[in-house]
C-alpha cells in the first residue's frame, strides 16, 4: 500500500531537484523486478516517467532522465557482473564436483552391497528366532485383518446400493423442485459409483437409468438454456454449463450453445440469393454476387465474435478453444458449403473465375486476420490456478528479456498479460481457407485460362483495309504486359509466392501465344499477297535492276516498323523477366525461411494455418523448388560473403539494339542469369525470323520474278557443243591443235539478276541507321553463329601494295571478313572479348550476305532442279551463268558449296561426267544416298 500510495503522489513529469528514485541498493532494484510483469513498466516506474514534461521543462527533464538512465545502466552493468562471477563460481564448484562423481558412485554401489548382505544375515538370524506360537499369532492378525478390509467394503457397496435405490426418486422430486443443480450433484455422485458394478448383472440396468435421469435432466435445461443463450445471460449459462458438466454432458451444452450462436449467420449464408452461386434460381434485380456478399457476411460474424469474446471467457474454462470450436462448427454448417459455393463461382464466370476467387479470399484473409487478433484478446482472460503464478512470473521475465528479433517470432498470445500460452493446435483458420485449397493448386491452369482470354480479348479488334502490323503489335503489347505484371500480383495474393510455377508457365505461355499470333498474322498476309508480275518500277535510277513498285516500298517500310516493335517487344519482356526474376527471389527468401523455421510468420499479414496448408500441398513441389533454387540459388557461403557481392560494381550495359544477343561471351560472374520465359523468347524469336523472311522476299522479289522463268528458258535446249574440236582440214597444219574457245557472255536473266544483287548495297544505305535491321541478326536466314562472329571481329590491315582494284576482285571484302573466331596456340579458344557493338557496316553485311545466301538457296534448291533438260550448249551457257553468279555473290561475301557444286558438275563434258559419276557411285558406303546435285545434274545430262 504504500508503494501504491508513493506512486499516487508521483508527479505528472520528471521530477528535477527531487532525489532520484534509483536511490536504493542494486538488489532492492533488481528485486523490483519480480513485482512487474514487464521491463517497460518495470523501467518508467524506476525513471519516475508517468507523461510528457511540459516545454518549460522539457530541457530539465531530459537532462534528469539522461541521468537517471545513465545511473540505471550503471547499476544493470554491476548487476550483470555481479551474476557472471557468479555463474562462473557455480561452473568451477561443478567441474571440481564432477571429477570425485565416479568415485562417488562407486562408494554408494558398495556400500548397497555391503547392506544387502547384512540385511540378508538379518533376516536368516530372524526367522530362526521365531518360535510356533508367535508365527500363529502373526497369522490370526492377519486373517482377522483381511476380514475387516472386505466388510468394509461390503459396507461402502450397501451405502452405495441404498443411494442407488433412492436415486430415481431422488432426483425426479429434485427436478419436480426446479433445483437443477443439487439434482446435477446427486447424477454426478451417482456416477462416480458406477465403476463399483462393473463386470455385474447390475451394471447396464443401472447404466439405463442414470442414462434416462440425465435425459430427463437435460430436456427440463434445454428451453431455458437455449432462452439464456439468446438473451445472453451470461451468469445463467455459466450455471448451466457447470450443471451438463456434472452430468458429463458438457459436449451437448456445446452443442446447444454453438446452434443458438450461429444460427443467424447460416440463416443469412442461406437465404441470401447469389446471382453467380445458384444459377437455376431467377436473377433478381436485389441479387449480389459472392465476392460482394462475403465481406458482409464476414461482417457479421465478426459482430457474433467480438460479443463472444467477452461471454465466452465468463462462461467455459477454455475459452479459446471454444471460440475455435463456435467458428469451425459454424462454417461446417453452411448449406450449401463452402466449397460449393466457390465451385459456382468457378464455374459461372469460366475462364475469368481467378480474379472472382482472389477477391473471396481476401475478404477472407481480412476476417482471419480480424479473428486472431479477436482471439488474442480472449487469451488474456485465461484464469491462471494459484499454484502456476510462480511459473507464469517466470515465463514473464524469460519473455521480457528474449532479443527483439525472437519476440518478433513469438506467438502473440505467448506474452498476454496472464502470461499464459496461447495452444497452437487451434485449427479455425485451416478449418476457414481449406476450401480454397483445391483452387490453389490449380492456380496454374485458373491463370493460364485468364491470360489466354485476355489474350484473346487483346486480339479480338481487327482494322480493316490495311493494317499496320507494327501500331497494332505495339497497342496489343500494351494489354499484354499489363495481363502479364498483374499476374504476379494475382500469384503473390492467392497462394504467397507457392504458384510461383504456374505464374512462369502461365506467363511464358502467354507471350509465346501471343508472338505465335502475331507471326501467323505475318504469315498470312505474306501469303495474301501473292506473287505478282514485273510491274511498273519506281526504284529510280540508281536502283534500276530491281524494279521495285510503290506497294513494295510500303512494305519494306512496313516491315522495318514491324521488326522494330518486335524489337521493342522483346526488351520489354526482359524488363518484366527481370520484375518477375525479383519477385522470385523474394519468394524464395519468405518461403526458405519458412522453411527453416517453421514456427514463424514471415509473409505479412499471413495466417499460420493457411500458409501451413499452402506448404503441405501439392503446389510446394520439387519443380517449385528447382526453380526457386535457379533463380536464388541456396547460399554455401556465409551471409556476410553474399552480402559483399551486391557491392561488386556491374559493368556497363551495352546498347541491346547494336549488340548480338547471340554472341555476348561474358565472364562467369557476370554472366546474365539464365531467361525463365524461355517459351516466350522463342516464339518472339521466330516471330523476328518470321519477318525478317518476309523482308527479305520483299526485297528479293524483283530478282525471283526473273528465276520465275528461268528454268523454262530456251537456252537449256539449244543443240550444238562450244566445246567440240574444230573439224581439222587435210594438209592444214592446225590439223592436230585445238583452239580455245571463249567463256559465253550470261543470260539476259542472270545480267539482270546479278545487277540486282549489286544494287543492294545501295539500298541498304538508306536504312544503314535503322536499328530495326540490327535487332537478332541471328536469325537471318542461312545465317550461322560462325559468319556472325566474322562480321563482328575487326578488319585486317590493309597492305600498302593491295590496290583497289585486287580488292574488288577478291572472293571476300576484308572489311567483311567470315573468318572463325581466334584459337590461342594451345587449340582453346582465345579469351573471350568483350561483347562488340554493331556498326552499320556490319549490319548492312550481315543482311546482304543473308541476301545472298538466300537468292542462292531459291536458284540451286528450288530452280536449277525444276531445268527439264541440258544439251552440251545449254549446260555451257548455264555454267556460264553460274560462274557470273558466283563472282557476283562473292561480293556480297557469300560463299554457296551447292552453287560451287553445280557449277563444277555443270562445266564437265560427257565423258568427264560419266567418269566422277561412276567414282562418286563407287566411293558410296553400304546405305549412303548419292549427292542431290550429281543426282540432278545426271538427269539434266543424260548422264548414265
Amino acid at each position: 500500500m504504500a508503494s501504491a500510495g508513493q506512486r499516487q503522489q508521483r508527479p505528472t513529469s520528471i521530477e528535477i531537484n527531487g532525489a532520484s528514485p534509483i536511490s536504493e541498493s542494486s538488489s532492492e532494484l533488481l528485486n523490483s523486478l519480480e513485482d512487474h510483469e514487464d521491463v517497460v513498466s518495470w523501467i518508467n516506474d524506476i525513471l519516475g516517467v508517468s507523461e510528457e514534461p511540459t516545454d518549460a521543462d522539457r530541457p530539465a527533464a531530459l537532462t534528469e532522465l539522461d541521468r537517471r538512465v545513465s545511473h540505471l545502466v550503471g547499476t544493470l552493468e554491476i548487476a550483470s557482473e555481479d551474476t557472471s562471477a557468479q555463474v562462473d563460481r557455480l561452473i568451477e564448484d561443478i567441474s571440481r564436483g564432477a571429477s570425485r562423481l565416479t568415485y562417488d558412485l562407486h562408494f554408494m554401489r558398495e556400500s548397497a552391497l555391503s547392506l544387502q548382505g547384512i540385511l540378508g544375515n538379518v533376516e536368516l538370524k530372524s526367522k530362526s528366532s521365531l518360535g510356533t506360537e508367535t508365527d500363529a499369532a502373526l497369522e490370526r492378525l492377519h486373517y482377522l485383518d483381511t476380514v475387516k478390509r472386505n466388510m468394509e467394503a461390503t459396507r461402502e457397496v450397501l451405502r452405495e446400493a441404498e443411494s442407488w435405490s433412492t436415486l430415481e426418486s431422488d432426483v425426479t422430486s429434485l427436478l419436480g423442485e426446479k433445483n437443477y443443480e443439487k439434482a446435477a450433484e446427486r447424477l454426478s455422485e451417482a456416477s462416480k459409483s458406477m465403476v463399483v458394478f462393473e463386470n455385474t448383472p447390475e451394471y447396464e440396468s443401472r447404466r439405463t437409468l442414470m442414462v434416462s435421469l440425465q435425459n430427463q435432466l437435460e430436456a427440463s435445461l434445454s428451453s431455458a438454456l437455449v432462452a439464456a443463450v439468446n438473451s445472453q445471460d451470461v451468469a445463467v449459462c455459466r450455471n448451466y454449463f457447470s450443471i451438463f458438466a456434472n452430468i458429463q454432458r458438457e459436449s451437448e451444452f456445446r452443442n446447444y450453445y454453438y446452434g443458438s450462436r450461429r444460427g443467424p449467420l447460416v440463416e443469412e449464408w442461406q437465404h441470401t440469393h447469389l446471382r453467380d452461386c445458384d444459377p437455376t434460381s431467377p436473377a433478381e434485380p436485389s441479387s449480389i454476387t459472392f465476392s460482394s456478399f462475403l465481406p458482409t457476411f464476414y461482417a457479421s460474424f465478426q459482430r457474433i465474435l467480438q460479443t463472444e469474446r467477452s461471454s465466452i471467457p465468463a462462461i467455459f474454462p477454455d475459452p479459446r478453444p471454444t471460440l475455435s470450436a463456435l467458428i469451425t462448427s459454424t462454417l461446417s454448417a453452411l448449406q450449401p458449403s463452402f466449397s460449393q459455393r466457390l465451385e459456382a463461382v468457378s464455374t459461372h464466370y469460366g475462364a475469368v473465375a481467378l480474379p472472382q476467387l482472389i477477391s473471396a479470399y481476401r475478404a477472407t484473409e481480412e476476417f482471419a486476420t480480424a479473428t486472431e487478433k479477436i482471439m488474442e484478446k480472449v487469451s488474456y482472460a485465461v484464469p491462471i490456478p494459484s499454484g502456476e503464478k510462480p511459473a507464469g512470473r517466470l515465463r514473464r521475465r524469460s519473455s521480457a528479456r528474449m532479443s527483439l528479433s525472437m519476440a518478433r517470432r513469438t506467438t502473440r498470445a505467448s506474452i498476454s498479460g496472464t502470461g499464459a500460452l496461447a495452444p497452437l493446435t487451434l485449427d479455425w483458420d485451416q478449418e476457414l481457407f481449406e476450401p480454397f485449397l483445391d483452387f490453389q493448386v490449380d492456380y496454374a491452369t485458373l491463370e493460364t485460362r485468364l491470360v489466354e482470354d485476355a489474350l484473346k480479348g487483346a486480339l479480338a479488334a481487327e482494322s480493316r483495309g490495311r493494317v499496320d502490323n507494327a501500331r497494332l503489335l505495339r497497342e496489343r503489347a500494351v494489354d499484354i504486359f499489363g495481363v502479364a505484371e498483374d499476374a504476379i500480383g494475382r500469384c503473390t495474393a492467392f497462394t504467397h509466392g507457392y504458384g510461383a510455377l504456374g505464374l512462369v508457365q502461365a506467363t511464358d505461355r502467354l507471350f509465346a501465344a501471343f508472338a505465335d499470333e502475331s507471326r501467323a498474322e505475318i504469315g498470312s498476309r505474306r501469303s495474301g499477297q501473292g506473287g505478282g508480275s514485273l510491274a511498273a518500277s519506281t526504284s529510280g535510277e540508281d536502283l534500276s535492276d530491281l524494279d521495285y513498285t510503290a506497294e513494295d516500298w510500303a512494305d519494306i517500310q512496313a516491315l522495318l516498323h514491324f521488326l522494330e516493335a518486335v524489337r521493342t517487344l522483346l526488351d520489354r519482356m526482359v524488363m518484366f523477366e527481370s520484375k518477375l526474376r525479383a519477385s522470385l527471389v523474394q519468394i524464395s527468401t519468405t518461403l526458405r525461411q519458412a522453411r527453416n523455421d517453421p514456427a514463424g510468420i514471415f509473409v505479412s499479414g499471413a495466417n499460420r494455418g493457411k500458409l501451413q496448408l499452402l506448404m503441405q500441398s501439392g503446389l510446394n513441389s520439387a519443380e517449385l523448388q528447382e526453380l526457386l533454387n535457379k533463380v536464388d540459388p541456396e547460399p554455401s557461403v556465409p551471409q556476410t560473403a553474399r552480402g559483399e557481392t551486391f557491392l561488386t560494381p556491374t559493368p556497363p550495359t551495352p546498347d541491346p539494339r547494336r549488340s548480338p544477343h547471340l554472341f555476348a561471351h561474358s565472364p562467369p560472374s557476370l554472366a546474365p542469369p539464365p531467361p525463365l520465359l524461355t517459351g516466350g523468347r522463342s516464339a518472339i524469336s521466330e516471330l523476328a525470323r518470321v519477318c525478317q523472311q518476309a523482308l527479305q522476299d520483299t526485297i528479293l522479289s524483283p530478282l525471283h520474278k526473273y528465276l520465275a522463268s528461268y528454268a523454262s528458258s530456251s537456252l537449256w535446249s539449244t543443240p550444238g557443243d562450244p566445246k567440240a574440236r574444230r573439224p581439222a582440214t587435210s594438209g592444214s597444219a592446225l590439223s592436230e591443235v585445238q583452239v580455245p574457245t571463249f567463256s559465253l557472255s550470261p543470260s539476259s536473266t542472270m545480267q539482270h539478276v546479278a545487277e540486282g544483287l549489286l544494287n543492294l548495297p545501295r539500298l541498304f544505305e538508306v536504312y544503314a541507321d535503322d536499328d530495326a535491321l540490327a535487332f537478332s541478326l541471328e536469325t537471318l536466314p542461312f545465317l550461322n553463329a560462325e559468319m556472325l562472329r566474322g562480321l563482328t571481329e575487326p578488319p585486317p590491315s590493309l597492305e600498302p601494295s593491295l590496290s583497289s582494284s585486287s580488292i574488288s576482285h577478291n572472293r571476300r571484302s576484308s572489311s567483311l571478313s567470315l573468318k572463325a573466331s581466334p584459337v590461342s596456340a594451345g587449340g582453346s579458344p582465345a579469351p573471350a572479348a568483350p561483347p562488340p557493338v554493331l556498326t552499320p557496316e556490319v549490319v548492312s553485311a550481315a543482311w546482304l550476305s543473308s541476301l545472298g545466301l538466300s537468292l542462292v538457296s531459291r536458284l540451286t534448291s528450288d530452280v536449277l532442279p525444276r531445268i527439264p533438260k541440258l544439251t552440251p550448249a545449254g549446260a555451257a551457257q548455264l555454267s556460264s551463268d553460274l560462274s557470273y553468279l558466283s563472282n557476283i555473290v562473292m561480293a556480297l561475301n557469300v560463299e554457296s558449296p551447292e552453287l560451287e557444286k553445280w557449277r563444277e558438275w555443270v562445266d564437265l563434258d560427257d565423258a568427264e561426267g560419266r567418269v566422277k559419276v561412276r567414282e562418286a557411285r563407287e566411293a558410296l558406303a553400304p546405305g549412303e544416298k548419292e549427292d542431290a546435285v550429281m543426282a540432278a545434274v545426271v538427269r539434266l545430262r543424260g548422264l548414265v
